[in-house]
């Protein structure tokens, strides 16, 4: 089952496990700039608004309600990562895991396949989470992704279209799948003691800083570092009898304003003006976990900066490169007790 709750999807699977919860929140960002260096993780923003497709059924397009789902807003400015958590499961002191598929347009944000039902070992089809935090973009280069920025459908830009040729879906698509109850309490047993640390990214800001077709697909941004790790079980575990999938449509400003009647967030900020504010990137390392090659498809992508100058576009009128100074980092798989060295 999926529900709406705030501005977070939750999937639940009582029939696996009365604990089996998988959040995911859409976070908004700064646009990273597509300039070709690779950049650290920009921050969370605040989470995007979330709608039932259903509740605007006189306003949203046909192919909409067919396709079920929810919907959010957003700027060409901007970007999005998404954040998975599936919380501590009391007496076994650990998350339950969930292996997650992402697509853009139909099309894996991991591996660059098409969209198939059930999970695939090889290539890697899916996230896990807990170990993977959240996802930024397109798995390009092991430890690299091109960030998820929003282009109008049928513009040429979106990864769907560079892949397919096509713009025909768009959007955002999500499926879940939890891990089996009985390998979940061999593997975490009650006995354990499994702490889980949260990891947050959020700016904690409040920032004061369109066209008219309704759909909107995901392209290829700036380069950022970011790892995407490796199952860490055995591909059985999984329990692939038990799913729930979900559409994410996205449309513009004007065409969400139009929809419900309610303004869309303030535009973020471009990333040149965060850095020079002083304020915070983030840089996440887990050395327990194995990272990913990367897609050989999605890393033949163009970036939107890239097909902009082909096409003597102009998409990116702030695009001017940041020096990020203020970087946190993360680093997970210390053994216990041991002190993390920071820079001095």
């Amino acid at each position: 089952m999926i529900e709406l709750k705030s501005v977070e999807l939750v999937f639940t699977f009582p029939e696996v496990h009365p604990q089996a919860k998988l959040r995911i929140c859409f976070q908004r960002t700064l646009r990273i700039p597509d300039d070709g260096n690779n950049y650290p993780l920009p921050p969370g923003l605040g989470p995007f608004p979330l709608r039932h497709v259903d509740d605007f059924a006189a306003s949203v397009p046909p192919h909409w309600l067919k396709r079920g789902g929810v919907m959010l807003p957003m700027y060409q400015s901007e970007a999005m990562w998404l954040k998975f958590d599936s919380g501590i499961i009391a007496g076994n002191d650990a998350e339950y895991p969930f292996a997650i598929k992402i697509a853009a347009g139909k099309q894996c944000a991991v591996s660059g396949q098409p969209w198939q039902e059930g999970l695939r070992r090889k290539p890697q089809d899916y996230l896990v989470a807990p170990g993977q935090p959240w996802l930024d973009g397109f798995s390009v280069g092991k430890g690299v992704i091109r960030q998820f920025v929003a282009m109008p459908l049928g513009s040429g830009y979106t990864a769907e279209e560079q892949i397919t040729g096509e713009a025909e879906f768009g959007g955002l698509q999500i499926a879940a799948y939890p891990m089996k109850r009985d390998v979940f309490e061999r593997r975490f047993p009650k006995s354990a003691n499994q702490k889980a640390r949260c990891k947050r990214r959020s700016a904690d800001l409040s920032m004061d800083f369109c066209m008219a077709a309704p759909d909107m697909g995901l392209a290829p941004g700036g380069s950022m570092r970011q790892e995407i790790y490796d199952d860490p079980y055995d591909f059985e575990d999984w329990d692939l009898g038990s799913t729930s999938r979900c559409f994410v449509h996205l449309c513009n400003s004007l065409v969400w304003q139009s929809i419900t009647d309610t303004p869309p967030p303030q535009p973020a900020p471009t990333a040149k003006r965060y850095s020079k504010a002083g304020l915070p990137w983030f840089d996440y390392y887990d050395d327990s976990q194995i990272a990913l090659e990367g897609s050989e498809v999605l890393a033949q992508l163009k970036s939107v900066a890239q097909m902009s100058a082909e096409k003597g576009d102009v998409v990116l009128p702030e695009n001017g490169s940041a020096t990020p100074e203020k970087i946190i980092e993360y680093r997970k798989g210390l053994r216990q007790g041991q002190v993390r060295e920071g820079q001095f």
